[in-house]
């Protein structure tokens, strides 16, 4: 069967349910990232926000490349139904968790069946079009990526706040249980229009080669990603960070070597060596390394800029990034039409990255005291630039290879963006809480911050921790809880007998005052601080992209081809 010339109405179909799967994979990270707070309260398990988050991140980068292998030996269709399977029901049982532990396990079934659907997601789009007709199908489906992120915060926000849908109260649950009817709809439509691509040999799976690379994966993704959380009970033994981080990415640098020593003689590879040997796959996998943490650091920074500056809860931070989705959007789909109708990318990837790293720069002037339309400009160019970035990078990969690896080659840019990203976001991590720490060093001994330490809120939060970036942060984040409380103790605070009323009550109005500068001191220092330290993370990100940009110019552009090599159903 040609799969290039099937009804339109059936490719439509197969879109809208893969691009459905696809929007609740990307939902999902930004989401569940709002409740969170709530989630950990709610167990009383402050400390295991980061195991959240990791065991997702673990099982979701550990499965991409090898679902994108299998999807080449078994068909695209059994291997992304079962991805969308096993994601609808690991959102089904994270909703339903009865404890921390159950809640992280669900979260990295969640990860798996994530894993899968992004690694086979853009890799339909080469099943059903020619190179020539696949820069818009990859621009929409880059598109689903940005609206994801300004609709998660905002979705989960709502949800996780008390409101009443058709008679029911919703919570936290509710953040996982939405993905469980859209994700049955989507796996139906794949299972009923989806064709079929079969091979007519036996495929020969690479245990040896998955093993290898999952467990290098897996190490250094523990080794960047809340090591001291996951690995807290070591450290409570005695073990230093360091120490721990050093082993893992000496298990990882192993097991990458076990791993290319396997591959060189595996029948069928599950990430052929003989790729690498292609410069532009290469060039493209280091942009991709490159754009990744640029991206995720900017998305997630802003965000807490927003929080921090603008004083902005969780929805309002989504809705404040609008002007970047927006920009991505308009882009990503334009892009793909442009590069579609052109039959070239080269150029137009350059000039994405170029006026994405324009945009950095230009984030650099943002400081505490900027007004919101100067940050709603700086990330308009900014979101312009990713969008052209993203769908015109798995353009050109596929366009470097045939069909019969497509799985494979499309998985990669997945995994070296996810890593990227993951890379990206512990260095500007990093670079921003030494800045910090640095600048809020006066404050360790400051009157509010005795204060704040003796108030019962902050104690559960904070511990007896010493003043450090991420506690000064949180602080700054709770203040008006904090002065709520401070002023209902002050004012209820009892009189003695002998004081007049109103030199009590003068008294009283003297400790509000005080109390209010002491809070309005900390919180200038502290988003002076992050402004400043923030402007570190975006020269960073400004010169990842501009050596993306460089590599932009090794790329050997081949056009893109109207017909490609097909297999049969």
């Amino acid at each position: 069967m040609d799969l290039y010339h099937i009804p339109f109405r059936r490719k439509a179909v197969v879109m809208a349910a893969v691009m459905a799967a696809l929007f609740l994979v990307a939902l999902d990270q930004m989401i569940v990232s709002t409740a969170l707070g709530t989630i950990v309260g709610e167990f009383h398990s402050y400390g295991s926000i980061g195991l959240i988050v990791t065991s997702y991140l673990l099982f979701s980068t550990v499965t991409v490349p090898i679902a994108g292998k299998l999807s080449d030996m078994f068909g695209r269709r059994p291997i992304i139904l079962a991805g969308v399977s096993i994601f609808t029901l690991g959102s089904l049982l994270s909703g339903s968790a009865q404890s921390i532990e159950m809640l992280v396990l669900w979260r990295a079934v969640q990860g798996l069946g994530g894993g899968i659907i992004t690694a086979n997601a853009f890799t339909i789009v080469g099943d059903l079009f020619a190179p020539r007709d696949r820069g818009r199908w990859q621009g929409i489906i880059g598109s689903v990526f940005a609206i994801a992120s300004a609709v998660g915060p905002i979705l989960g926000g709502f949800l996780t706040d008390s409101h009443m849908i058709f008679g029911m109260e919703t919570n936290w649950r509710w953040t996982f249980w939405i993905n469980v009817p859209v994700g049955i709809v989507a796996a139906l439509l794949i299972a009923l229009r989806c064709p079929a691509i079969r091979r007519e040999d036996r495929p020969r799976i690479d245990y040896a080669g998955a093993t290898t690379l999952a467990t290098a994966l897996a190490a250094l993704v523990l080794a960047v990603d809340n090591t001291d959380t996951v690995f807290k009970g070591l450290i409570d033994q005695g073990w230093s960070l360091p120490v721990i981080q050093g082993a893992l990415y000496g298990i990882a640098a192993v097991m990458i070597g076990m791993f290319i020593r396997v591959e060189r003689k595996a029948k069928e590879p599950v990430l052929s060596l003989a790729y690498f040997k292609s410069r532009n796959f290469v060039v493209i996998m280091t942009i991709l390394l490159l754009f990744g943490g640029a991206f995720l650091g900017t998305a997630m920074y802003i965000i807490q800029f927003n929080q921090q500056i603008f004083g902005a809860d969780a929805t309002q931070a989504g809705l404040m990034l609008l002007p970047m989705i927006a920009g991505i959007t308009t882009t990503s789909i334009g892009g793909g039409w442009l590069v579609s109708k052109l039959g070239r990318y080269k150029w137009i990837l350059g000039s994405g990255i170029v006026v994405s790293s324009l945009g950095m720069i230009a984030m650099m002037s943002l400081t505490a005291s900027s007004p919101y339309w100067q940050e709603a400009l700086c990330i308009a160019v900014v979101g312009l630039g990713f969008g052209v970035v993203m769908p015109i990078t798995s353009l050109a990969v596929q366009n470097e290879f045939s069909q019969k690896d497509l799985g494979a080659v499309t998985a990669s840019t997945q995994l070296f963006r996810g890593l990227g990203s993951t890379i990206g976001v512990a260095i500007m991590s990093g670079l921003l809480t030494a800045g910090i720490t640095t600048q809020i060093a006066p404050l360790a001994d400051h009157a509010y911050v005795q204060a704040v330490k003796r108030s019962p809120e902050a104690q559960q939060l904070l511990g007896d921790k010493q003043l450090d970036a991420n506690t000064a942060l949180n602080i700054n984040q709770m203040q008006e809880v904090i002065a709520q409380r401070a002023h209902q103790g002050i004012q209820q605070a009892p009189v003695p007998a002998n004081i007049p009323k109103a030199v009590a009550t003068e008294k009283k109005e003297q400790a509000l005052r005080q109390f209010d500068e002491q809070q309005r001191e900390f919180h200038d220092t502290v988003v002076n601080a992050f402004a400043q330290s923030l402007h570190t993370v975006f020269l960073v990100s400004a010169g990842m992209l501009a050596v993306a940009f460089v590599l932009t110019l090794f790329i050997r552009e081949l056009e893109l081809k109207r017909h490609q090599e097909k297999r049969a159903e």
